[in-house]
C-alpha cells in the first residue's frame, strides 16, 4: 500500500510539473524564441566578416609614448563620422575601445550604430563601420525597451530576472519530466 501511494504522490507531482513546463513555455515562447535568436546572432558576432561587429583593424604601434593624445584622435574620429557618414548624427562620444595590443582606437558614438577606428599613433582612420551587435544585444538584453520607453532599465532587471527564473523553472521542470516517468517505472515493479 505504501509503494502505491508512493506512486500516486510522484504521478501528481509529474503532472504538476508538466502543467507548469506547458504553461510557462505558452506564456513566455515568444521572448525565449527572441533571446535565442539573438543569443545565436550574439555568439556568432565575430564570425560574420564585418556585418554584424565590424572587425578590428590593426594599427602601427601599441607604444603609447608614440601615440596622438585621445583629444586629436577624438576630434579626428568626430570629424570622420560628419565627412563620411553624415553631418547629421550626433558625434557625442558614448565610449572609447582602447586596444593598445593592436594599436588602435574604437570610437562609438551615442544615438546611433557607428564606430570609428582609428591608428592610435598616426590618427589614420583604419575602419568606419556599423555595431549591429550593439542593437541585437539591447534586444537580447530587453534594454531596448527601456530605451523606447525611458524607463531606466527598470524593464531590462524584470525582463532578465524573469528570463533567468524562468529558465531555471523549465530546466528543473523538464529534468523531472524526463527522471520522473524512469521513476515511476522503476517503483512500479
Amino acid at each position: 500500500m505504501n509503494k502505491q501511494k508512493s506512486r500516486i504522490k510522484q504521478a501528481r507531482i509529474l503532472r504538476i510539473f508538466r502543467k507548469i513546463h506547458r504553461t510557462m513555455g505558452a506564456f513566455l515562447f515568444v521572448f525565449f524564441f527572441i533571446v535565442s535568436v539573438s543569443g545565436i546572432l550574439l555568439g556568432a558576432k565575430k564570425n560574420t566578416a564585418g556585418y554584424i561587429l565590424p572587425e578590428t583593424q590593426s594599427g602601427q604601434t601599441s607604444n603609447f609614448e608614440e601615440w596622438k593624445s585621445i583629444a586629436v584622435l577624438e576630434n579626428i574620429a568626430q570629424q570622420t563620422l560628419k565627412d563620411s557618414v553624415s553631418s547629421s548624427l550626433s558625434s557625442d562620444i558614448d565610449r572609447m575601445d582602447i586596444r593598445k595590443e593592436k594599436g588602435i582606437v574604437k570610437f562609438l558614438f551615442e544615438n546611433h550604430i557607428h564606430e570609428i577606428q582609428l591608428d592610435g599613433a598616426t590618427g589614420e582612420v583604419l575602419s568606419i563601420g556599423q555595431r549591429r551587435s550593439d542593437v541585437i544585444e539591447n534586444i537580447h538584453d530587453g534594454s531596448i525597451v527601456d530605451d523606447y520607453l525611458g524607463t531606466g532599465g527598470y524593464f531590462k532587471l524584470i525582463y532578465s530576472v524573469s528570463m533567468g527564473i524562468a529558465l531555471l523553472v523549465f530546466t528543473i521542470t523538464g529534468f523531472w519530466l524526463w527522471y520522473g516517468p524512469k521513476k515511476l517505472r522503476k517503483t512500479g515493479r
